[in-house]
């Protein structure tokens, strides 16, 4: 058994401002756009701040996205995944062989096709190459803040969240890559390679690094001050990130506002629907409730993070793919908890069910 199987439990509470994300969010909307048309320069200046296609402030900003994310995380929990199997099997196929692709689909159909009248011609690819980013980066460290909502079996969640973050450094690269090649959207190889290896690899390397360091020299009770004392500045660099992209997306957004909301339905649609499949697809396995829950929100939820970092060092600040990653973010913490209260309302008809 992991030595920290039961680490999330404790610490997964949601506090005031993960709670209102979503107005923090809008926030940063309104201060990004505004402080873009008063000091234009200086945004394109911090945009054009790039290395070997790498923006340096975006790169920092992410690192301190993520890396305290994923210094929650115990891969050595990998160890528990044969204990729930068909929770685990549930969840990864719904993670990686349904979201995916269902979004690529929605976004050919609502993108591409019903909401193209109303969006920017020139941005119809970059759109929904950001919702593609989105769909192929399950989450990580807020599933905990899900499952603990439900009273998620710590150890399925542990163990489900080493094992997406593992598939991810080797699948997320070919999926996207694969997908954008089938929407007819050129993306550069090598581009994407680098973003997996800034964003997911190193990270996840030097974030476990660090947990060891931090429990060999002072046990739980140091990995757990550092959370504490990392989250604000997680938040505060996510929130910052969202200030820059919309500075120098503020025009675009003034011009056609509507862009927001038609960006959000294919969202919000592919949530409820990864989430009711893996829901569903746990009773008829029989599975625990305590397992299917968290699943159905590993399910439906995005490493969003990740998808708007991947999405400006391959599209740009001001493309349609970073303000279609950042709709995820917009959206993510209202229509999750929504999830969380759906779950736990069918507790009984979901334990009638089972096998």
């Amino acid at each position: 058994m992991s030595d920290l199987a039961v680490a999330p439990a404790k610490a997964a509470g949601m506090g005031t401002f993960e709670r209102y994300l979503t107005l923090w969010v809008a926030l940063c909307i309104v201060v990004g756009i505004g402080l873009g048309q008063v000091i234009p320069g200086l945004f394109h200046l911090l945009g054009a701040a790039t290395v070997a296609e790498v923006n340096l402030p975006i790169a920092i900003l992410v690192w301190l996205m993520i890396v305290p994310m994923l210094l929650k995380i115990d891969l050595g929990a990998l160890g528990e995944v044969g204990r729930h199997w068909r929770g685990i099997a549930t969840t990864v196929g719904v993670n990686w062989l349904v979201k995916p692709f269902s979004m690529a689909l929605l976004g050919w159909i609502f993108i591409g096709h019903l909401f193209r009248p109303l969006l920017p011609p020139g941005q119809i690819d970059s759109y929904m190459a950001g919702l593609i980013l989105l769909a192929a980066a399950p989450c990580t460290a807020m599933v905990f803040v899900w499952s603990n909502l439900v009273e998620g079996e710590p150890h399925f969640t542990l163990s489900q969240v080493a094992l997406n973050d593992s598939i991810m450094i080797v699948a997320f690269a070919p999926i996207v890559a694969l997908l954008l090649g089938l929407s007819s959207i050129t993306v550069p190889w090598n581009t994407l390679i680098l973003s997996v290896v800034l964003y997911i690899l190193v990270p996840v390397v030097a974030a476990q690094f660090w947990r060891r360091t931090l429990l060999r020299r002072g046990g739980q009770v140091a990995l757990h001050r550092t959370l504490g004392r990392l989250a604000p500045l997680s938040l505060m660099a996510l929130l910052l990130t969202l200030v820059l992209l919309f500075g120098l997306q503020g025009a675009e957004i003034l011009r056609q506002p509507a862009v927001i909301l038609l960006l959000a339905v294919p969202i919000l649609i592919q949530v409820y629907l990864n989430a009711g499949l893996a829901y569903w697809l746990n009773r008829r396995l029989g599975v625990e409730w305590c397992v299917g829950g968290p699943s159905a929100l590993i399910g439906a939820s995005n490493f969003f993070e990740l998808a708007v970092a991947t999405a400006i060092a391959l599209f740009g600040f001001q493309s349609g793919a970073a303000l279609a990653t950042v709709v995820g973010v917009l959206v993510e913490v209202p229509v999750m908890l929504s999830v969380v209260q759906i779950v736990r309302r069918s507790r009984g008809w979901y334990e009638r069910g089972q096998a």
